[in-house]
């Protein structure tokens, strides 16, 4: 079979390819640049915690060492301290980094993986879909024609993809502006992230009153200050005098020394593709939507697309065409970027205001900076992770389904388990291998030898519902979970969302829950997909 055809190697298409890549699917990245990144300091990525894990997971790379998980993160407004957050383990910190020592790590897992073939400058020009496939041709000195079974576009906001496929990418343009600039300096907040509103000194130049640092590793920090509206330039003179101001407000007076590093505007715009898949091609990352009122979230949501679609796309490079399974991808990811691209563009007008703050946030202005500071950290309706509860995919209501801490659909927090093998592994370390996770709670096998508990109690029995399965399951055990009772079996989708839990072994809801989780019957799918290709 053909392999995918990824057009832009960007994070989101690299990731994508690595994804496949590591389920035995075949891939072609073709990359318009000359294969490398230019170092860009303050060009950098916020990532929730299990996005994090997903880029090391993928990278083989213990990425908190290229990037700076923040100790804690501190709200300001005025001289008066909000709120402090302080990262443990019952609240993970983010992981900041720049996108360039990202996308690094990226083509170094990718140098080494013998199923992924990147093509240097390579740029899109032509596209071609077929039943059996698609052909792009790539423009150039050496322009060249390639088959592929699928193509994803994840070629940015300009998207030739999108373009060819007439796909409409309404929405708004410019909602915010942000000055930037990367230094390195000593702050009062060694290793915490700051949210300050409305500094006490006086800014030179447009402003908005509002400043945000964010710490990275070897003492190096990025800063953003929010523009007002409108389109006044940020000249190098006046950048410059905002950092020493803002520096000198935090030193108490006296602007400490600084190595300036890079600087840059960064420009909001929220738009959303029409559709995410036209038959064989498919839209991610900024390809499909932009978003980021906040500065940096706007990857970890593309990520989340190329998590989502990974596994979706391997059932179907594997197995045949499973329409409903495709169809999914656009339905859950798409509804989860349209709810927070609401939200924000309800929220941040009257946040940003003032004035109407109490249509959002009942209280003072400390219920203000709260929701701008859950937006910040993957909280709340500004940043928490999406959740699928409304998915295709969802099974019916089961009649031995219970409830635990993780709402259906939503991510799964990350516990230790015992794998098939008898070792102990965490939880996420078993995803994105194509596998459903089927889970059970039982307290006290941590203490005991795999061999002395797999052939008692209920293991037998929910082990032969898991090998019944209509797709490849993996029986994993755990100790504790959330809000799960002993005996609790919960079944996990490859990209970590939870489907469902059951209290005890149900072979039958299992199986139906596992059945609705692949979009249904996959050989009846596939012999439905391969009559349609010959007519």
């Amino acid at each position: 079979m053909d392999p995918v055809i990824i057009v832009g190697a960007g994070p989101v298409g690299l990731t994508l390819a690595l994804a496949l890549a590591r389920q035995e699917v075949p891939c072609v990245v073709l990359d318009e640049g000359p294969g490398k990144d230019e170092p860009r300091a303050a060009r950098t990525v916020v990532l929730r915690e299990d996005t994090a894990a997903l880029m090391e997971r993928l990278t083989g790379m213990p990425l908190g060492r290229a990037g700076a998980h923040w100790a804690g993160w501190r709200s300001m407004r005025r001289k008066q301290v909000m709120r402090e957050v302080v990262f443990d383990d019952t609240e993970p910190a983010p992981l900041h980094i720049a996108q360039h020592v990202l996308t690094g790590a990226l083509r170094a897992a990718l140098a080494d993986e013998r199923l992924v073939k990147v093509a240097v400058d390579s740029r899109l020009d032509g596209l071609e879909q077929e039943p059996s496939g698609v052909t792009a041709h790539t423009r150039g000195p050496k322009g060249t024609w390639w088959r592929g079974s699928y193509l994803v576009g994840c070629d940015g906001p300009r998207s030739t993809v999108r373009k060819i496929q007439d796909i409409r990418f309404p929405g708004r343009t410019a909602v915010e502006r942000h000055a930037v600039a990367a230094l390195r300096t000593e702050l009062p907040w060694r290793d915490e992230a700051l949210l300050h509103r409305s500094p006490p000194w006086r800014m030179s130049g447009p402003s908005a009153g509002e400043v945000t640092a964010r710490p990275l590793p070897d003492g190096v920090w990025r800063l953003d200050w929010l523009l007002p509206p409108g389109k006044d330039l940020v000249t190098p003179e006046l950048l410059l005098t905002r950092i020493r101001e803002t520096l000198a407000g935090w030193a108490g007076g006296t602007t400490p020394p600084y190595e300036l590093l890079d600087t840059g505007v960064h420009t909001v715009h929220h738009r959303l593709a029409r559709r995410w898949r036209a038959d064989r091609v498919f839209l991610a990352g900024d390809a499909a939507h932009l978003l980021g009122a906040l500065g940096t979230h706007g990857l970890d949501e593309g990520l989340r697309d190329a998590d989502n679609l990974a596994w979706k796309l391997a059932l179907a490079w594997h197995h045949g065409p499973h329409e409903a399974l495709l169809d999914s991808y656009q339905t859950e990811r798409r509804a989860v970027v349209a709810a927070r691209l609401r939200a924000a563009d309800q929220a941040l007008p009257l946040l940003r205001g003032g004035g109407g703050l109490r249509a959002v946030v009942p209280g003072s202005s400390r219920g203000h900076d709260a929701l701008l500071t859950e937006g910040h950290l993957g909280h709340g309706q500004l940043g928490a992770p999406g959740v699928y509860a409304d998915s295709p995919l969802a099974p019916r209501p089961l009649e031995g389904e219970v409830p635990v801490d993780t709402p259906l659909g939503a991510p799964v927090t990350d516990v230790r388990v015992t794998a098939e093998d008898g070792t102990f592994v965490r939880l996420r370390d078993r995803l994105g291998r194509g596998a459903l996770l089927v889970v059970l709670i039982a307290p006290g096998t941590g203490v005991w030898e795999r061999k002395h508990w797999v052939g008692a109690g209920i293991m037998p029995q929910l082990a032969a519902a898991v090998t019944a399965l209509p797709h490849h399951a993996e029986l994993l055990v755990a100790e504790s979970y959330p809000g799960a009772g002993a005996h609790t079996v919960l079944l996990v989708r490859p990209d970590g969302h939870l489907v469902t839990a059951l209290s005890g072994v149900r072979p039958a809801d299992l199986y139906a829950a596992a059945e609705a989780t692949v979009g249904g019957p996959v050989k009846a799918q596939a012999a439905a997909g391969a009559s349609a290709g010959s007519r």
